[in-house]
Protein backbone atom coordinates (compact mmCIF):
# COMPACT_ATOMS: atom_id res chain seq x y z
CA UNK A 1 0.00 0.00 0.00
CA UNK A 2 1.45 3.27 -1.20
CA UNK A 3 1.59 5.53 1.44
CA UNK A 4 0.45 9.57 0.01
CA UNK A 5 2.43 12.57 0.37
CA UNK A 6 0.34 15.41 1.45
CA UNK A 7 2.83 18.14 0.47
CA UNK A 8 3.48 16.54 -3.15
CA UNK A 9 -0.38 16.75 -3.80
CA UNK A 10 -0.74 20.25 -2.80
CA UNK A 11 2.11 20.94 -4.95
CA UNK A 12 0.90 19.79 -7.82
CA UNK A 13 -3.27 20.99 -7.01
CA UNK A 14 -0.85 24.84 -6.56
CA UNK A 15 0.58 23.76 -10.11
CA UNK A 16 -2.44 23.05 -11.89
CA UNK A 17 -4.67 25.71 -10.63
CA UNK A 18 -1.86 28.00 -11.79
CA UNK A 19 -1.64 26.82 -14.97
CA UNK A 20 -5.65 26.79 -15.00
CA UNK A 21 -5.30 30.57 -14.16
CA UNK A 22 -2.99 31.40 -16.97
CA UNK A 23 -4.97 29.22 -19.26
CA UNK A 24 -8.35 31.50 -18.69
CA UNK A 25 -6.15 34.85 -18.71
CA UNK A 26 -4.50 33.99 -21.88
CA UNK A 27 -7.94 32.81 -23.35
CA UNK A 28 -9.24 36.82 -23.73
CA UNK A 29 -6.03 38.34 -23.72
CA UNK A 30 -4.26 37.16 -26.64
CA UNK A 31 -6.94 38.35 -28.90
CA UNK A 32 -6.35 41.33 -27.65
CA UNK A 33 -2.58 41.54 -28.09
CA UNK A 34 -3.51 39.91 -31.64
CA UNK A 35 -5.43 43.60 -32.65
CA UNK A 36 -2.71 45.60 -30.60
CA UNK A 37 0.00 44.04 -33.17
CA UNK A 38 -1.50 43.97 -36.62
CA UNK A 39 -3.24 47.48 -35.11
CA UNK A 40 1.09 48.83 -35.08
CA UNK A 41 2.09 46.97 -37.90
CA UNK A 42 3.21 48.94 -41.14
CA UNK A 43 2.88 45.50 -43.01
CA UNK A 44 0.22 42.94 -43.62
CA UNK A 45 1.96 40.01 -41.18
CA UNK A 46 1.49 36.41 -40.47
CA UNK A 47 1.47 33.95 -37.87
CA UNK A 48 5.15 33.30 -37.28
CA UNK A 49 5.77 36.77 -37.67
CA UNK A 50 3.55 38.23 -35.66
CA UNK A 51 4.83 35.48 -32.91
CA UNK A 52 8.59 36.61 -33.13
CA UNK A 53 7.61 39.78 -32.38
CA UNK A 54 5.95 39.13 -29.03
CA UNK A 55 8.82 37.31 -28.47
CA UNK A 56 10.96 40.34 -29.01
CA UNK A 57 9.05 42.90 -27.41
CA UNK A 58 8.85 40.60 -23.97
CA UNK A 59 11.85 37.43 -24.49
CA UNK A 60 11.17 35.00 -21.68
CA UNK A 61 7.65 36.84 -20.88
CA UNK A 62 6.03 34.74 -23.40
CA UNK A 63 2.63 33.82 -21.92
CA UNK A 64 1.25 32.07 -25.48
CA UNK A 65 2.28 29.52 -27.36
CA UNK A 66 2.43 30.30 -31.06
CA UNK A 67 -0.19 27.57 -31.68
CA UNK A 68 -2.17 29.05 -30.02
CA UNK A 69 -2.16 32.26 -31.91
CA UNK A 70 -3.80 30.55 -35.48
CA UNK A 71 -7.07 29.79 -34.47
CA UNK A 72 -7.37 33.22 -32.46
CA UNK A 73 -6.18 34.66 -35.83
CA UNK A 74 -8.62 32.74 -37.54
CA UNK A 75 -11.77 33.40 -35.70
CA UNK A 76 -11.05 37.08 -35.51
CA UNK A 77 -10.99 36.82 -39.39
CA UNK A 78 -13.89 34.89 -39.44
CA UNK A 79 -15.17 37.28 -37.33
CA UNK A 80 -14.96 40.53 -39.54
CA UNK A 81 -11.83 41.87 -37.54
CA UNK A 82 -8.90 40.99 -39.52
CA UNK A 83 -8.81 40.60 -42.82
CA UNK A 84 -6.30 38.04 -44.44
CA UNK A 85 -4.51 36.93 -47.94
CA UNK A 86 -2.95 33.46 -48.42
CA UNK A 87 0.59 33.86 -50.52
CA UNK A 88 2.44 30.90 -52.18
CA UNK A 89 5.77 30.71 -50.33
CA UNK A 90 8.97 29.31 -51.75
CA UNK A 91 10.28 27.79 -48.96
CA UNK A 92 6.80 26.32 -47.74
CA UNK A 93 3.53 25.90 -47.67
CA UNK A 94 1.49 29.20 -48.43
CA UNK A 95 1.20 31.85 -45.69
CA UNK A 96 -1.92 33.45 -44.82
CA UNK A 97 -1.51 37.09 -44.18
CA UNK A 98 -3.68 39.45 -41.83
CA UNK A 99 -4.50 43.09 -41.41
CA UNK A 100 -6.48 44.81 -39.08
CA UNK A 101 -9.79 45.85 -40.52
CA UNK A 102 -12.00 48.76 -39.72
CA UNK A 103 -14.47 47.06 -37.23
CA UNK A 104 -11.04 45.44 -35.94
CA UNK A 105 -9.98 49.18 -34.76
CA UNK A 106 -13.57 49.99 -33.40
CA UNK A 107 -13.42 46.77 -31.33
CA UNK A 108 -9.87 47.09 -30.05
CA UNK A 109 -10.75 50.45 -28.74
CA UNK A 110 -13.63 49.17 -26.80
CA UNK A 111 -11.13 46.39 -25.70
CA UNK A 112 -8.68 48.71 -24.37
CA UNK A 113 -11.03 50.45 -22.55
CA UNK A 114 -12.26 47.10 -21.13
CA UNK A 115 -9.00 46.28 -19.81
CA UNK A 116 -8.02 49.60 -18.72
CA UNK A 117 -10.78 49.60 -16.41
CA UNK A 118 -11.07 46.12 -15.72
CA UNK A 119 -6.77 45.98 -14.93
CA UNK A 120 -7.37 48.79 -12.56
CA UNK A 121 -10.38 47.12 -10.71
CA UNK A 122 -7.61 44.42 -9.96
CA UNK A 123 -5.02 46.80 -9.23
CA UNK A 124 -7.52 48.21 -6.31
CA UNK A 125 -7.18 44.71 -4.52
CA UNK A 126 -3.91 43.32 -5.12
CA UNK A 127 -1.35 46.09 -5.40
CA UNK A 128 0.10 46.98 -2.18
CA UNK A 129 -1.18 49.62 0.22
CA UNK A 130 0.27 53.39 0.00
CA UNK A 131 0.47 55.64 2.71
CA UNK A 132 1.20 58.69 1.20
Amino acid sequence: MAVEDPEAEGAEGLESAEKKFQRELNAGLIALVLLSVLDRADEDLYGYQIAKQLQAVAPGLSVFKQGALYPVLRNMSAGGLLASRVVPSYAGPPRRYYRITDQGRVVLKQWLGIWEQTRDFVDLFTQPVRND
